[in-house]
């Protein structure tokens, strides 16, 4: 009753990482306790993956009660029983943490978004554009994405054979944010995923003198893309000044920060 997926690989509650957790869901979380359930190993480190599903999902122990899973339900949340052991069973609503904010992004979450998602994400948090983020949130997208920006006169930015042009039909996606009467253009578009090399030690008469440094191949991906270059405009164009450049971004009480109480038997972080 394992979890396949997206990459095909199947996921069970021993392979699931803080990182892999964010492909399940809560109905998947509730089959992958089921199938652990008269193993020993799991109920022995239940709140080791109690810690992991909580990075990614809310988790309330409630009273077996109707009205009170009810009032969950209704909430957005999952509710299930779960087994302790032969005589001991708890009551567990489980609900995905949203992804609304700039803040919510993670080093393990970040690639399990889509460019879309990430486009929404960022028009939601801020309209000051990409410097106005912070350098950790910055560092954190572009772990998972590639990442570029260009400020142009609205006349401009759409200019046919263009870098706009150009990104769109490569597969990115784009947020556009007015600056007065310029527009700063953000392109996102998923990194794919990389094998890291490793070292192989052979015997000494299989070697070679040349590989006896264990040197590894040079990795230029962050290499700057000619793409990616900034247009640089006719400096009588309009400029950006403090009446039309927007730094500033608001950012809303999350709703389950108030959810965050679970019993005795969850190890808090």
């Amino acid at each position: 009753m394992a979890k396949e997926t997206t990459t095909g690989k199947v996921l069970g509650l021993k392979a699931l990482s803080k990182s892999s957790v964010w492909d399940v869901q809560e109905n998947d979380i509730f089959r992958m306790l089921e199938s652990g359930d008269k193993d020993g190993e799991v109920k022995d480190n239940l709140r080791h993956y109690a810690d992991i599903i909580r990075s990614a999902f809310t988790i309330e122990e409630i009273k077996d009660d109707k009205t009170i899973k009810e009032k969950y339900t209704k909430l957005g949340y999952k509710v299930g029983t779960i087994r302790l052991g032969e005589d001991s069973k708890v009551v567990w609503a489980i609900k995905k943490r949203p992804i609304v904010r700039v803040t919510d992004l993670t080093y393990e979450n970040i690639r399990h978004i889509t460019a879309a998602k990430l486009i929404e994400v960022l028009d939601r948090n801020f309209g000051g554009g990409w410097d106005s983020l912070s350098q950790s949130i910055q560092d954190i997208i572009e772990s998972g994405f590639d990442i570029s920006t260009t400020t142009l006169p609205k006349d401009r930015l759409h200019k046919k054979g263009g870098m706009y042009d150009k990104k769109v039909a490569d597969g990115f996606d784009v947020l556009e944010i007015e600056k007065g009467t310029w527009v700063e253009a953000i392109f996102a578009k998923l990194k794919p995923e990389t094998i890291k090399p490793k070292l192989k030690f052979d015997d000494a008469k299989d070697g070679d003198d040349d590989d006896e440094d264990g040197d590894l191949p040079i990795d230029d991906y962050n290499s700057p893309d000619e793409d990616d270059d900034m247009e640089i405009d006719d400096p009588n164009d309009d400029e950006i000044n403090e009446n039309n450049y927007r730094t500033t971004f608001a950012i809303e009480d999350d709703p389950d920060e108030d959810a965050e109480s679970l019993s005795d038997f969850i190890a808090d972080e």
